[in-house]
């Protein structure tokens, strides 16, 4: 049995959606085992109706507009804090969240903490392809100013992740840049690419940000400032067309039917973009597997988050990316 530890408090859903959806994943996966932290009346229940759930009862919450840092450290008994004590303790073997984006990185990174050698963990996101190829996309908000060391940890770090979660033998890493020159980028820019030119991490030269959706690499890697704006360009992209469609079909009884008729590819491309299939961006750097959903997740997602966690932990990432940077070392 796989064990992942679920935080169901801290997210902008109510726990009952999250409950759902750790619900769906035990019944997907006949080997997995769910230990549920959140408040006593919230947990307690769905462990005695689920056989293979267990309560971590907690009694405080990290809102989503708390500092972080400052939370983390007062509040020892919040259901992040726990649940990444719990990891540590060997309880579970990951986790999975949907709370503040800030708590869960700090917890997770001191309450699980770093495998050794890595400068700093790096949230981690496949992106869908328009060949139907995922590119995986790191770092996408964790830390904003990377020295150029820490790049090369993340292209190693992307390369594990596509070798055990996407099953890429061979993954080909770009930098994202304004060109696909070399000789492109800010001075920062120009440093990463040479770092990764000698880092022997199956460096391939510069990406553009139309190479992101069109699955030209297997592994996208820029620091978190970057890659953060990068994302959120994507997912206001995507909103911005859906939410034309749906004005324009509401222009004509012709564009309506249409509209009608295009739903449910409009409902797959916007699962996708919104990382629902995937569950959330992974934190790659850590000893055990840790994925972010999104605060305002869906039943789906935490499903899909919990469940990778699972793959992510059954196939020993953390150890490969330890490997891989002890011999990048």
């Amino acid at each position: 049995m796989t064990t992942i530890c679920v935080d169901v408090m801290g997210s902008d859903r109510e726990p009952p959606v999250l409950l759902e959806g750790v619900a769906k994943a035990l019944e997907l996966d006949p080997e997995l085992k769910v230990l549920v932290a959140g408040d006593a009346s919230v947990v307690e229940p769905f462990a005695r109706d689920h056989e293979r759930a267990e309560a971590l009862v907690t009694t405080e919450v990290i809102a989503m507009d708390e500092h972080p840092a400052s939370a983390v450290r007062k509040k020892k008994d919040a259901s992040i804090v726990r649940a990444a004590s719990a990891v540590r303790a060997g309880q579970a073997d990951g986790l999975f969240s949907a709370g503040s984006t800030g708590a869960v990185l700090t917890a997770a990174t001191f309450g699980i903490g770093r495998i050794k050698g890595i400068r700093r963990p790096a949230l981690t996101l496949a992106a869908p392809g328009i060949s139907g190829k995922k590119t995986v996309l790191l770092d996408c908000g964790a830390n904003a100013d990377v020295h150029p060391d820490a790049i090369v940890q993340f292209a190693h770090m992307g390369r594990a992740y596509a070798q055990v979660v996407l099953g890429v033998e061979e993954p080909r890493v770009a930098l994202l840049c304004n060109g696909s020159e070399d000789t492109k980028g800010s001075e920062l820019a120009l440093s990463y690419h040479k770092a990764l030119a000698e880092g022997n991490c199956g460096f391939v030269g510069n990406a553009e940000g139309t190479d992101l959706l069109a699955g030209t690499y297997d592994v996208i890697v820029a620091d978190g400032f970057t890659g953060n704006v990068a994302l959120k360009t994507i997912e206001g992209t995507a909103k911005f067309i859906v939410s034309r469609v749906k004005a324009a079909a509401g222009e004509s009884k012709r564009a309506g039917l249409g509209a009608l008729m295009l739903k449910p590819a409009l409902k797959t491309v916007a699962g996708e973009l919104s990382g629902d299939e995937m569950g959330g961006a992974v934190l790659l750097g850590l000893r055990a597997p840790v994925v972010k959903g999104h605060g305002s997740t869906s039943a789906e997602a935490v499903a899909s988050g919990t469940l990778a966690c699972a793959r992510a932990a059954r196939g020993q990432l953390c150890e490969r990316i330890a490997k891989a940077c002890e011999k990048a070392e």
